[in-house]
């Protein structure tokens, strides 16, 4: 009975559904993640060996490109090696490792991302006080916050999932996920609902608002000003914007596809849809930062021709 109703292992089953392009995927997502890996630790490097850019909104920049390394490795090391393979069983353990890895990666790019808005916000709307409100000692505690309760919150939803007896194995996925784990169960998933409804409104609904009502602010105030300083803010707030949008509709996509059978779209559509929200975000954000903000880009491009520098230059044995 305790081996029926607690597997030792998974089956991720949308694996079968890529076929014979297993390959060429292999191929594209090891790619990408080698892309995923440098342009992270590029805008890293460049925030963390710059002193002119030891700045809250940078530091904020910085922890989203750490976090999208966490989340990528969570993902990438076992779907590549799943991808070349002719079973896609994963342990019991290393399916909860994942699934922890995984959202808490979303829930850390929500919170970081609130905290971004926050900081904008008072940029533009208390200037003056910028300086007072973000110091070093805030921006360290904001940080702390914004990964210590999810961190917390999801190790708790993980844990109700793992204690629940299931009558089956099969997830509808290509990586491991609470809710089809969930939804596994013998018995009533009253209290996981309920922990789940409260994580999910502290982690993705309360952020989400936050960035909407700071936003609004933002609008008012530029409402009533010249438009070289509506130009400053939009070249200020842009970069997160597009960051925010993006990371909305990858997570909406994933809750909604949560909640319908995969396997009845199509497969390669289904595939491709549910894997939005731990792809799309690590690849977009260095593109948008490093690309968008001069400060950064300068820094990037000095970094590279010091680079091609040190080579013409070092002696030829």
């Amino acid at each position: 009975m305790e081996n029926n109703t607690h597997p030792p292992y998974f089956n991720l089953t949308m694996f079968l559904n890529i076929g014979n392009y297993r390959y060429p995927t292999f191929v594209l997502c090891f790619l990408l993640y080698a892309f995923i890996i440098s342009a992270n630790l590029v805008i890293i490097l460049a925030i963390s060996q710059e002193k002119t850019l030891h700045e809250p909104m940078y530091i904020f920049i910085m922890c989203l490109s750490i976090n999208s390394l966490y989340g990528s490795a969570g993902f990438y090391f076992r779907f590549l090696r799943d991808l070349l393979s002719d079973t896609h069983l994963i342990s019991r353990s290393a399916c909860f490792t994942q699934i922890y890895v995984i959202y808490t990666y979303a829930s850390y790019e929500l919170t970081i991302l609130g905290i971004m808005a926050y900081d904008r916000y008072v940029a533009v709307c208390q200037p003056l006080h910028y300086h007072n409100k973000l110091t070093s000692k805030v921006v360290s505690k904001l940080i702390l916050s914004a990964f210590i309760y999810p961190a917390f919150s999801v190790a708790v939803c993980v844990y109700l999932s793992s204690r629940l007896p299931l009558c089956g194995n099969k997830i509808p996925k290509v990586f491991c996920a609470n809710w089809p784990v969930v939804k596994l169960s013998c018995v009533t998933t009253l209290l996981n609902n309920l922990i789940g409804m409260l994580v999910t409104t502290s982690t993705v609904f309360l952020p989400l608002a936050f960035v909407l009502y700071t936003y609004a602010r933002i609008f008012l105030v530029c409402r009533k000003r010249s438009s070289e300083f509506k130009g400053k803010v939009i070249q200020s707030c842009l970069p997160h914007i597009v960051t925010f949008v993006n990371y909305s509709i990858t997570v909406f996509c994933d809750v909604a596809l949560s909640r319908i059978n995969l396997e009845e779209l199509n497969p390669f559509l289904g595939v491709i849809l549910s894997l939005e929200f731990v792809v799309i975000p690590p690849i977009l954000n260095p593109l948008v930062y490093g690309l968008k903000l001069p400060e950064i880009r300068k820094v990037m491009f000095r970094m590279l021709s010091c680079s091609k520098t040190d080579k013409q230059t070092k002696p030829q044995k």
